[in-house]
């Protein structure tokens, strides 16, 4: 007796993902001015969202985060002489150049123009095909359990809260299989926790002000570095939901939570506003509205960023540069504090340098790898490296000259009792300055240059004489 086909879901189960959600990120990443299109598409029914989003975008499926113990079980399967079957409410275009990819199917279903291939109606045609228990199923969701119903075995991979509990009401399950648990830790990198470091530029102004002793100043500034924390982590959420097709070509990016499919992007759509609710609520209740405003104009500036302006030669890295600037302004808003041409101008041209050591890192790797075209949808090849290396040096240098006309300004004088000790602080920041496009030029610099100057133990001795100069200086 012919043993009954395996038939397996797509979504959520041999795809660590949802296909509907990435072709939607792909078409807001791709056309963000036509973001109302997709609500036409719906009102035409959900097949018809489905048809036009998969023929609005490229997806790569290639780099898809398919699970391998379901590939696993597929291809014990095969072995055995089984038919499989890939039946999926996705657009049938899409789920035909996965199959042709994957090469495990003997045969593909999936949603059409006039039909929306989930739940019930996925029930009704596999029973017209095998008949009623003429069939195993593998699926994950709430939509799979009358099809588990009309199966013969079911196979319940990653369920859905209270999904397991369902299906196993029915008596057939053969097997459960977890190989997707999302972890705490799972969030926590995807919020980028660590990236927060970056905000302690909020407490530059009041070092500058020279009132760290004020303890009402500090609790102000600990608030407004939580909430600009929060702002920035729903940022990062959001930009790696628009990025998932880079992110899955890039040698360390691909490991990100969203992109190998550890997290939903479901779970994502919920959490990054949700973040933004409390930062934005937490600045108006808590801390001048002036810290709103900026932290609003950090929120736009980074989404801009992400929809387009990051793809934009030389935008890029000046948008970059912005952003780190207007951590320093937030800082000043939230305390009440005013910002001095010198310190802006400073902060200016040390972040320009900075971006551009990110990006240089990037393209040298990009060249190292034998690739000459852009590369992770930016506005460079590798051919601009040379110019990278000449612009963001003398970023950084400019920044030492700001350094050094600021120690010659009468305000200063005023506010130092030797200023003329502030002087040592240019040779410092010379060296670090450097050192810094040394270790890049070399290949070494592996990370954002901002986290790298907190984890470096010679950049922090350096932070570190340059503080004693200051407090010398005072």
């Amino acid at each position: 007796m012919a043993i009954p086909p395996l038939v397996v879901d797509l979504d959520g189960t041999l795809l660590r993902s949802n296909l509907l959600l990435e072709t939607g990120m792909a078409f807001v990443r791709s056309q963000p001015l036509r973001l109302l299109k997709p609500v036409a598409w719906l009102a035409r029914g959900k097949a018809a969202l489905k048809e036009n989003l998969a023929c609005a975008t490229q997806l790569d499926v290639s780099v898809l985060p398919y699970d391998p113990a379901v590939i696993e079980l597929i291809e014990a399967e095969r072995r055995a002489g089984r038919t499989v079957v890939l039946a999926t409410a996705c657009h049938h275009s899409l789920a035909e150049r996965i199959a042709e990819h994957l090469k495990l199917f003997d045969q593909v279903l999936a949603t059409r123009a006039d039909l929306n291939l989930s739940a019930r109606r996925k029930r009704d045609l596999l029973v017209e095909h095998y008949g009623e228990g003429g069939f195993d199923y593998a699926g994950n969701s709430r939509d799979d359990i009358p099809v588990w119903a009309a199966a013969r075995q079911a196979y319940v991979i990653n369920p859905e809260s209270g999904v397991e509990r369902r299906a196993k009401a029915r008596g057939n399950v053969e097997r459960v299989i977890r190989s997707n648990p999302a972890r705490l830790r799972d969030w926590l990198r995807a919020m980028r926790l660590h990236q927060w470091a970056k905000n302690l530029l909020i407490f530059v102004p009041l070092l500058a002000a020279h009132q760290l002793g004020n303890l009402a100043l500090i609790w102000q500034a600990l608030l407004a570095f939580l909430c600009f924390g929060l702002c920035a982590s729903s940022v990062y959420l959001l930009n790696d939901l628009l990025d998932l097709a880079d992110d899955r070509r890039h040698e360390a990016k691909r490991h990100r939570p969203f992109a190998a499919g550890r997290l939903s992007i479901e779970s994502g759509l919920v959490a990054f506003p949700l973040l933004l609710g409390l930062a934005f609520a937490g600045a108006l209740w808590l801390l001048p509205w002036a810290f709103a405003g900026v932290l609003l104009a950090y929120y736009g500036l980074t989404l801009a960023y992400s929809l387009a302006l990051k793809r934009r030669m030389a935008v890029d890295v000046i948008v970059l540069a912005l952003l780190y600037t207007l951590r320093i302004v937030a800082g000043a808003a939230a305390l009440g504090l005013a910002l001095t041409f010198w310190m802006l101008a400073f902060a200016t041209f040390i972040f320009l340098s900075l971006a551009m050591v990110k990006r240089y890192a990037e393209l040298r790797e990009a060249r190292r790898q034998g690739r000459s075209g852009r590369t992770g949808g930016r506005g460079y090849s590798p051919d601009d490296l040379e110019m990278f290396s000449t612009l963001g040096a003398a970023s950084g240098y400019m920044a030492v000259m700001v350094l050094a006309l600021y120690t010659q300004d009468q305000t200063t004088a005023a506010l130092y009792s030797r200023p003329f000790l502030l002087w040592l602080a240019c040779p410092l920041l010379l060296f670090w300055i450097t050192r810094v496009w040394m270790i890049t030029f070399r290949g070494l610099m592996h990370e954002d240059p901002v986290l790298f100057a907190v984890r470096d133990r010679v950049s922090l001795m350096v932070c570190a004489l340059f503080g004693l100069v200051f407090w010398a200086a005072t």
